[in-house]
């Protein structure tokens, strides 16, 4: 199978891994010729479909399916009014995208169908959490411990020219569940850890059997499919929460895939989202059996001569990284590092039969890489504690 991802950033690096993991020719567009996931595919076409739609449909026409790997709202206007003459599934939802766009309109959708959310703005008091309505990932983020956070927060927010969204500061375990629909029906999949840095950004997944009880992971890959029935999901969907003393209470939705964590489910049990996506939308999901197992889906980088976590954003200024499987004693790696250089970034992926297996594999890594790069200390931030 041959695939097209529209996108060269984050989530074009995590489609063109889970591609090569599933067999499938990968063909990478974006118009920035040194976006990171253009080193890593197998053709790599600098090319803007949105001002050159001609163009892009001829590579999509030698394409078994398209999938946006981007979240540009002008982009994927103009990839979904291309859907028809394309002669290959487009593995995204634009109606179901644009309610998850929004954490307002998501919210709304949430609670009708029961969906347990942290209290809103004023009941949940302080401290709270203030972020935009339509920004992915930590951007635009605060916590108010006051009225005076609280007014600091929204300017963020409105300098962002956004909505606010204030909720209770809910704290525990950060979990995420993937969904895929096929406007009909829903399957919820498997619950991974993410762990985050001190700016609230992801720096690690984890994918182990333990993460929840198998009660709580049920339930949560039956809000995801409650949620992907109540908007006509036909695509994927991530779902994100935080497990709670009191149980689990629901973050956000994004129906576009996910950087990340499907990278540490396909290490840790064999299953594919990618693969389970685009054999959804040709009619024939795979459905895998997930395998019994464990990883850790770390980002680190190298500056000023010291070794340090990096969120997501942080590691998307990778340079035309490479997959280096092995590299510092990990089963894969997405990395530009190259032996003195200065400065580099990785992404280290650790496998284990066990939890604390891969736990233990991904210690090894920073340990060999401290050793083999002669750094003194590995700093790993950590979000700030209420």
């Amino acid at each position: 199978m041959r695939i097209a991802i529209v996108g060269g950033a984050l989530q074009g690096m995590e489609a063109v891994l889970l591609s090569k993991a599933a067999g499938y020719e990968t063909v990478v567009l974006d118009r920035k010729k040194g976006a990171p996931a253009m080193s890593l595919c197998d053709e790599p076409v600098n090319l803007d479909p949105t001002k050159d739609p001609e163009a892009a449909l001829e590579v999509f026409r030698g394409c078994d399916a398209v999938i946006p790997a981007c979240e540009e709202m002008d982009l994927l206007k103009t990839l979904d009014s291309m859907k028809s003459k394309m002669d290959a599934p487009l593995l995204f939802d634009l109606a179901s995208y644009n309610i998850s766009n929004s954490k307002n309109r998501s919210n709304e959708v949430m609670k009708s169908v029961g969906v347990p959310l942290p209290q809103p703005w004023p009941q949940c008091g302080f401290p709270a959490i203030v972020k935009p309505s339509s920004q992915s990932g930590s951007i635009g983020v605060t916590v108010a411990m006051n009225e005076e956070d609280l007014e600091k927060g929204l300017d963020i927010v409105k300098s962002l020219n956004d909505e606010p969204v204030i909720q209770e500061f809910v704290h525990g375990k950060s979990v995420s569940v993937e969904v895929i629909g096929n406007g009909k029906t829903a399957k919820g999949y498997i619950t991974t850890e993410v762990c985050l840095d001190s700016n609230y950004d992801c720096k690690m997944v984890r994918c182990n059997p333990n993460i929840m009880t198998k009660e709580n992971c049920d339930l949560f890959a039956k809000i995801g499919e409650d949620v992907a029935d109540a908007i006509g999901l036909s695509a994927l969907m991530d779902v994100e929460a935080i497990l709670t003393p009191k149980g689990l209470r629901v973050l956000e939705i994004d129906a576009r895939i996910p950087s990340q964590t499907p990278a540490a489910i396909e290490a840790a049990t064999g299953v594919n989202l990618l693969e389970e996506l685009a054999t959804t939308a040709l009619g024939r999901p795979a459905d895998r059996k997930p395998k019994e197992g464990s990883s850790v889906y770390r980002h680190v980088y190298l500056r000023d001569g010291e070794l340090r976590s990096s969120g997501e954003k942080e590691f998307g200024h990778v340079v035309s990284p490479r997959f280096a499987p092995g590299l510092f004693g990990s089963d894969n790696c997405i990395t530009d590092y190259e032996p003195g250089k200065a400065e580099w970034h990785a992404t280290l992926i650790s496998k284990g039969r066990t939890e604390k297996e891969a736990d233990e594999r991904a210690a090894a890594c920073i340990e060999k890489i401290l050793d083999e790069c002669s750094i003194e200390r590995f700093l790993d931030g950590t979000p700030e504690m209420i």
